[in-house]
């Protein structure tokens, strides 16, 4: 299941963004996205996320 980011949570800082080996993470209304058809789940961005925003679904 792929990781999901949190829009409540996510602060738009975009440290997960650069971390993704994917390019499955960009910039949407104010807070960042996981591609769901690209997320491989190696939770880069979960480790690097400050606020905890991505989850894993």
């Amino acid at each position: 299941m792929a990781y999901k980011i949190n829009a409540d949570e996510c602060i738009d800082c975009g440290a997960c963004e650069s971390e993704c080996p994917e390019n499955a993470i960009s910039e949407a209304d104010g807070h960042m996205e996981i591609n769901p058809d690209l997320c491989i789940e190696c939770g880069n961005c979960a480790e690097v996320c400050p606020v905890g925003a991505p989850t894993k679904q």
